[in-house]
């Protein structure tokens, strides 16, 4: 009985031992990866004077006259969701921006494989309503929490319709998606709208890329004073002077 009892006793330790090896390593090559991502790119603000954050309601509270004081040069606000989802901070957070002096505002969706186009553009514009805005309304478009198993043809099809919606009610449309979304989704088949790339290489498309981008998300990870957590780090492909323009030919 005792020597049994002994038996289990060291098989039960060296089960934990392992166990707790594999766990270590997994956190090893876990905080490698992530390691990768939570550095920003160090872009020079020479080539990319430009800067701008995105928020939704998963940052938070926002001290809008602090970001205004770092100098942040536009904000995109998450306002939508699919056919019925509105970000809850969404109205508060363009007011505190306008009540700040942000002078280049925007506003984006997120786009679902599954739903209905139209149905998505009537939501987001039911949210845009009596708000005004610089920046193009940008549709997200990613596979993040969206199926992956849905075919390519419907999802662009949706996405036309949603686009055909928007641009019928006289908005100009930018996309945002990362770097598979691109291949999957834009290379062959929106490559005249203006592209918002989600990367943390540099450059942020490859060298046989059929687009410019327009503007650039480098990093999920980025930190301001306005905010407890990590934010996005966004940057625009130009001078100030070409934002400016870039900002004059958005045609709503």
């Amino acid at each position: 009985m005792c020597a049994r009892r002994n038996s289990r006793s060291g098989i039960n330790v060296a089960t934990v031992v392992i166990l707790a090896t594999f766990l270590t390593v997994g956190m090893v090559m876990l905080l490698v990866k992530l390691r990768k991502e939570i550095t920003p790119i160090e872009l020079s603000r020479e080539e990319y004077p430009v800067t701008g954050i995105d928020l939704s309601a998963h940052n938070g509270d926002v001290d809008f006259t602090r970001l205004a004081a770092d100098s942040i040069d536009f904000v995109i606000l998450k306002a939508t969701e699919g056919a019925t989802f509105k970000d809850p901070k969404f109205n508060a957070n363009y007011h505190a921006a306008r009540k700040a002096g942000i002078e280049n505002v925007g506003a984006y969706h997120f786009f679902k494989f599954g739903t209905d186009g139209k149905m998505q553009g009537i939501n987001f514009l039911n949210s845009l309503m009596g708000k005004t805005l610089e920046l193009p309304l940008v549709i997200d478009l990613e596979e993040w929490t969206n199926p992956r198993d849905m075919p390519t043809d419907s999802i662009l099809m949706r996405l036309r319709d949603m686009i055909g919606y928007l641009e019928s009610n006289g908005h100009a449309v930018m996309l945002y998606t990362n770097k598979d979304g691109y291949e999957r989704f834009v290379r062959d088949s929106f490559s005249d709208y203006p592209l918002w790339i989600c990367s943390f290489t540099q450059p942020p498309l490859p060298e046989d890329a059929d687009m410019e981008w327009s503007l650039w998300q480098y990093s999920h990870w980025g930190w301001v004073s306005a905010t407890e957590g990590s934010v996005d780090l966004n940057t625009f492909n130009g001078t100030r002077e070409q934002w400016r323009q870039w900002l004059r030919s958005v045609d709503f």
